[in-house]
């Protein structure tokens, strides 16, 4: 029975928040960041798993901690406005998605919510501006995906997918909406070449990489593959158009199985006469539409001036540190992948923006204030981090006084992280949360994207 068909009617329901609750039901408060439910019962937190703010329901505990529980929806005795049913049949089961019973709109408030929390509890922070969201399409957006690959002969041969829910197994996954339409599509074709490949057993990833051409698999394998298999490949890519790479071991090791003219993978950023090459196991934004928009709002907030010197940290392939380019002196990207650095400086090349461009290799994990003053001066700064955010380039801004960026963009994947280190700019560095709000990178999933703007506060009037 799925938890729509549970709803119960109950004439007693409380009304407002104060009223007693039926015998065994809880009221859902919040979502937290993986997209469950928060409730309270007898001093603990309950995470409800399915359960939206708002929601009266009875529960099913699935694990009892001294300091919280976490639960499953058992029935719903009050529904939220915002359910709606999920449109994919594998909801529920699939981790690929966590929020397809949320409308879209919805999930963007809560997502907002999450923010604004999280730099609450963990900053003490209130931005001075909520800005509006930024989102997008909501269906066959994700451009990046790694599929997991299982020969499992007990349900019936080759899985290709998503790993279940909480889980190492990979769900029986027949249909995507996530997923571009044309990849949703490779699914069941996938699943019947791989079980035809002699090597079945020891290919354990598929990685999808969607640019403005056709879709690039790479191909994981743990041993080499023999001819017949490579003859498997080649027929499925002239089947489906579709380019093949091969990855025998890390990253850097994929290669293409046949040779390609040109880029076979590039987005485009028209605003700014841009296309960016990319190869498939290279980091990108999943979301192209998204990326987009995020990048003229990045552009728009840190406000670039012809004569600025401007720096670009954890700038990947210059996503951000080519159009900065179009709009400054000079753009200083940073990075710790020499790979990624490399190709950055080759599109600059490719659209003549070397001159107005400077790329360095550097573990930004590791930085400090007599490094960043080193670089020399910078007008304004972006920084885009991975999860785990950037603690010690927070801390070197915050000593470095006078000298310090007028203006920083700060584009985070986790609220976390980016509350800690805006705690370090703001109660440190004298910096202001001026803006902040919310990218609806990943539709239908608990990730919270987001974008704040900082600025050196009022200098204190001497005692």
């Amino acid at each position: 029975m799925t938890q729509s068909q549970a709803i119960q009617e109950a004439p007693a329901l409380p009304r407002t928040t104060g009223e007693p609750l039926p015998e065994g039901a809880v009221r859902v408060e919040s979502l937290d960041l993986e997209g469950r439910g928060v409730a309270r019962r007898d001093g603990k937190v309950v995470f409800v798993e399915g359960a939206l703010p708002g929601e009266i329901a009875t529960l099913k505990v699935l694990r009892r901690k001294p300091s919280y529980e976490i639960a499953q929806v058992e029935s719903l005795l009050r529904e939220s406005p915002q359910r709606v049913v999920p449109r994919c049949p594998h909801f529920g089961t699939c981790g690929g998605c966590a929020m397809q019973h949320i409308e879209p709109a919805a999930q963007v408030a809560i997502k907002q919510r999450v923010l604004e929390d999280t730099l609450w509890h963990i900053g003490r922070l209130v931005p001075q501006r909520v800005l509006p969201p930024i989102h997008g399409p909501s269906w066959g957006y994700r451009y990046r995906a790694r599929l997991s690959v299982r020969h499992v002969p007990k349900k019936g041969g080759v899985l290709v997918g998503f790993h279940e829910r909480k889980s190492s197994y990979v769900a029986d996954m027949r249909e995507c909406h996530v997923l571009p339409p044309p990849v949703a599509r490779l699914l069941m074709p996938l699943r019947a070449m791989v079980e035809a490949m002699a090597a079945r057993d020891r290919l354990p990833q598929i990685e999808v990489a969607v640019g403005d051409a056709a879709p690039v698999l790479v191909l994981r394998h743990l041993v080499p593959l023999e001819e017949a298999d490579l003859g498997i490949l080649r027929r499925f890519a002239a089947e489906h158009g579709v380019q093949w790479w091969l990855q025998p071991k890390g990253p850097d090791s994929a290669h293409p199985l046949e040779p390609a003219d040109g880029d076979a993978l590039a987005y485009a950023l028209p605003e700014f006469g841009l296309r960016m090459p990319f190869r498939p196991t290279d980091f990108t934004q999943v979301n192209h539409a998204i990326n987009r928009v995020l990048v003229s709002r990045a552009l728009a907030l840190l406000e670039p001036q012809p004569a600025d010197r401007i720096a670009d940290l954890f700038c990947g392939l210059g996503n951000f540190t080519l159009p900065l380019a179009t709009r400054c002196a000079e753009a200083v990207g940073v990075e710790g992948s020499q790979a990624l650095t490399d190709r950055a400086l080759e599109a600059a090349r490719r659209h003549g923006l070397d001159s107005r461009t400077r790329f360095s290799t550097l573990n930004l994990f590791e930085v400090d204030a007599d490094w960043l003053r080193g670089l020399g001066r910078f007008d304004r700064m972006l920084i885009d981090p991975p999860r785990e955010g950037a603690q010690a380039v927070a801390q070197a801004l915050a000593r470095l006084g006078p000298h310090a960026p007028r203006r920083i963009v700060y584009v985070s994947c986790n609220p976390s992280t980016l509350a800690r280190d805006a705690a370090i700019l703001v109660h440190e560095g004298g910096y202001v949360l001026r803006s902040a709000g919310v990218i609806n990178m990943f539709p239908h999933t608990a990730h919270v994207e987001s974008i704040a703007v900082f600025e050196p506060g009022p200098v204190p009037a001497p005692e």
